[in-house]
């Protein structure tokens, strides 16, 4: 069953390339936005925190400080609507999901930025 699931994802899930991404990269993802007739293309700049899934599950977590208010935000990697991500900053970090980020403030919630 599990191989059948996989054979139909692969075969008719449209797959666009992005570049590669992980845990504390700072990127900026495009998007499309439907507003009655009209449709317009918004950003969403942040801090990855997690990418989760396999296949047409998978998802990443984006997130920013808005003011004082910290937003997250949930992407899937075939969402439709999505049309380019943009790799700003390559961030040095130890684990996979960085949730412990959501608690610091000021200089701490800095992340070591990978030169190449």
């Amino acid at each position: 069953m599990e191989s059948l699931i996989k054979f139909v994802e692969d075969e008719f899930v449209a797959k666009k390339e992005f570049p590669e991404f992980s845990a504390g990269d700072t990127v900026t993802v495009y998007y499309e936005i439907k507003e009655g007739e009209k449709t317009r293309t918004q950003f969403f700049k942040g801090v990855v925190i997690q990418r989760r899934g396999t296949g047409a599950t998978e998802t990443f977590t984006i997130r920013k400080m808005s003011g004082t208010v910290g937003v997250e935000r949930i992407f899937p990697v075939n969402m439709p609507a999505l049309q380019k991500i943009e790799v700003n900053k390559k961030g040095k970090v130890r684990r996979a999901r960085i949730f412990y980020f959501r608690g610091l403030t000021g200089k701490k919630a800095r992340i070591k930025e990978v030169r190449s």
